[in-house]
């Protein structure tokens, strides 16, 4: 029985660092939410009044979503070294986001038959009590949104965490491969933001609304201003679909990254011919890292998968990247050579 250390060729499957801010942020966003929404329905039902209680109510809808996004963190975070998952866990933050922003559409849409059926069917609105409710939405949202806004800013960091750098490691990064606005923020994060932005934008507009209805009677302003809100709800949660699907469904090839590895493939110095690539798949696995399988073709015996892979480390997107080499017929007596390497565990 042979008796080697593999340890420099075993891979991690830990490719995002997390983001305890975003975490603790979103605990306490939660927590300050269903205090509120508790305080609102409890008041609504001992005053009678059906304002603070619909209030109360929509407010668990964004408690429960951002409770969503503390959790997606939470298991991201337990289940990081979880072997089952072949490239980490960092798509369950994205897997929230997405359900999240599924879960704002239909908020959306809610407003928007409410609206509706108050434009058809007026109701009278105790202007005073509805004013105090909304400053109190809007108050408690704004606080949320500072919350949440900090923790993006402390966890927007681009620094390796402990054992993050590669083993072997025979270059340095290049300061113009940082590539920070390449990536995508923290889409869970900007989930959780949305709810407590939308729930700002929705509650402002009501104060704009009801001031009106009080002071000018334009009581159509209400239903008019809850559409408003509904279209712009509606429009952040379409961008934010678009972005965590595209993360899901891998469709990254269109990603600056992938123009950047064709070009430092292909305007390699020192390599007489080029070699041609065949098949490359790149995907992401943290929030600015992807994993790249490429395939090339060159009879340049310089052109080594080793050589590639250096090539490519360069770029501190890349954490993960597979390498092989095709040979064509007859190039010294070889029908054809693979070489795979991938990037050595780090420590």
């Amino acid at each position: 029985m042979r008796n080697r250390d593999l340890s420099p060729w075993i891979h991690t499957h830990v490719f995002d660092e997390g983001n305890l801010a975003a975490e603790k942020g979103t605990r306490l966003v939660m927590v300050i939410t269903a205090a509120t929404m508790i305080i609102e329905i409890a008041a609504g039902w001992w005053y009678n009044s059906m304002a603070l209680l619909a209030d109360g109510w929509h407010m668990s809808s964004h408690a429960v979503a951002i409770g969503l996004s503390a959790l997606a963190y939470a298991a991201a975070r337990r289940y990081a070294g979880d072997q089952r998952f072949a490239f980490g866990t960092w798509k369950i933050e994205v897997l929230a986001g997405f359900a999240s922003a599924i879960f704002l559409v239909g908020v959306a849409l809610m407003m928007v038959a409410g609206s509706v059926e108050r434009i058809f069917s007026p109701q009278p609105i105790r202007f005073s009590e509805a004013i105090v409710v909304a400053v109190l939405g809007l108050a408690v949202n704004v606080v949320c949104a500072l919350i949440l806004g900090s923790a993006h800013d402390h966890g927007h960091s681009h620094a390796h965490g402990p054992g993050q750098h590669h083993a072997d490691h025979d270059h340095d990064h290049a300061p113009d491969h940082a590539h920070d606005g390449h990536g995508d923020h923290d889409l869970n994060l900007r989930a959780a933001y949305l709810h407590v932005v939308a729930d700002a934008a929705t509650s402002l507009l009501a104060i704009v609304a009801l001031l009106g209805g009080m002071l000018y009677g334009w009581d159509w302003l209400d239903p008019l201003m809850g559409i408003v809100g509904a279209v712009l709800v509606a429009r952040w949660a379409l961008g934010l679909i678009r972005d965590t699907g595209r993360v899901l469904l891998d469709r990254e090839m269109d990603h600056p990254v992938v123009t950047e590895i064709r070009q430092a493939i292909a305007e390699k110095p020192g390599w007489p011919m080029a070699p041609e690539i065949v098949d490359l798949h790149v995907w992401r696995v943290g929030r600015e890292k992807f994993a790249v399988i490429v395939s090339l073709v060159t009879e340049d015996p310089m052109v080594t998968a080793e050589a590639v892979r250096q090539l490519l480390g360069q770029h501190e997107e890349l954490v993960h990247v597979s390498v092989e080499i095709n040979r064509p017929p007859g190039n010294d007596d070889r029908s054809s050579i693979a070489e795979a390497v991938l990037h050595p565990a780090r420590a």
